[in-house]
């Protein structure tokens, strides 16, 4: 497998490790965590003004039109920088409105790649599990809704929320204004300091328009495994960047703990932990962007992000010490990051539980048995 990326693509990913990095360091995220602010104001205004934040979206919307790849590498940067923006949520609700929406909503697609408008996607974790968290009935303007959406990210600030709906024919995505008549909205913050909501819905109407055609489903599930496996990746590399520097200096016995030999199987175990996830996670983004069936290759990636979240992060706690509960110093915001993209992918078990039940009705599982080089052996 040629992992290469085109000059274009190179290009993009230095300029996303260069911004964010410029944006989100450690200074910039304490001032950000005293501020009260939904995201890091100075960091979004510059993904809007370089293009970053509509890399997704069809360049007939006003978007740069371009695969999960490129944007799989500015996510990674994001993860390695913890960058509190609404980078992937916005994007992939933007352009699953312009791939599987009425004309209607195009104005509304053309603000988000503008920045003008922000849009997000609710409960990620039941759209990977196929468990809808809001029941719609039929009603004579198209359908009403009931129930809870837990723990929205960014409901408060987005002029429209991706929801997962339970209809009698099965689980179908729709588009909501958060601000609609019969929507209770309770604001919170996740362990990162990501802004959530509770949207309660209580005879909600949506118009038959604002539901989505079932192949959105398909489109949206193995997209966001992607965005957060991502994001996973640059997370899990910069703790562990970060925990090998610590080894190398931290001394114990007159020695660096790195020189100790269970620190170092724990740190080369991290390693192959997140190499594994690096070469699944871009396999997958290459059978998206082809267009090819993925989907037990995202519930593969989802549980190895997952996984990886969970091992690397305990690992750099471990080898840390009692100065990793210490939330002065900054490892504690790799795990508090790791820790809730493994809680948004729906965790390891449950992923793992609907890979069985994957595996149970077919009789192949592989990254290649539909490409032409496994064609040609």
């Amino acid at each position: 497998m040629d992992f290469t990326m085109s000059e274009e693509q190179q290009a993009i990913a230095e300029m996303a490790r260069g911004l964010f990095g410029d944006h989100s360091h450690d200074e910039a995220l304490q001032r950000f965590d005293a501020s009260g602010e939904p995201w890091l104001v100075p960091l979004w205004e510059a993904c809007i003004e370089t293009g970053l934040h509509s890399l997704l979206i069809p360049d007939a919307q006003g978007g740069s039109g371009l695969g999960m790849t490129e944007l799989m590498l500015v996510l990674q940067a994001q993860g390695e920088s913890l960058g509190p923006v609404p980078l992937w949520r916005h994007q992939l609700a933007a352009t699953l409105l312009a791939t599987f929406g009425d004309s209607a909503e195009a104005p509304l697609v053309e603000a988000a790649a503008a920045g003008h408008r922000l849009l997000t996607l609710g409960s990620i974790d039941a759209v990977v599990a196929q468990r809808p968290c809001l029941l719609a009935q039929p009603h004579p303007d198209g359908w009403t809704l009931a129930g809870t959406l837990a723990a929205v990210p960014y409901a408060e600030q987005a002029a429209l929320v991706i929801v997962p709906l339970a209809l009698p024919d099965g689980m179908r995505l729709a588009w909501l204004d958060p601000a609609s008549a019969g929507v209770t909205r309770r604001g919170g913050v996740m362990a990162q300091g990501e802004p959530v909501c509770d949207l309660g819905c209580d005879g909600v109407v949506i118009g038959h328009s604002q539901l989505l055609p079932e192949p959105a489903l398909t489109w949206l599930r193995p997209r966001a495994v992607a965005a957060l496996a991502a994001l996973q990746l640059g997370v899990s590399e910069a703790q562990l960047r970060h925990t090998v520097t610590y080894v190398t200096e931290r001394c114990q016995f007159d020695q660096p703990i790195g020189s100790f030999q269970a620190v170092q199987m724990s740190m080369a175990d991290a390693r192959i932990d997140l190499e594994t996830l690096r070469s699944t996670l871009w396999q997958l983004c290459y059978r998206l962007d082809a267009g090819l069936a993925c989907e037990a290759e995202a519930a593969s990636v989802a549980w190895l992000a997952c996984e990886a979240g969970h091992r690397i992060g305990h690992r750099a706690q471990h080898v840390h010490g009692g100065i990793g509960v210490d939330i002065t110093y900054p490892i504690h915001r790799y795990l508090y990051w790791s820790r809730v993209l493994g809680s948004e992918l729906g965790g390891g078990s449950a992923v793992l539980d609907a890979l069985g039940q994957w595996l149970a009705e077919h009789d192949t599982l592989g990254w290649k048995y539909d490409l032409e080089e496994h064609a040609a052996s």
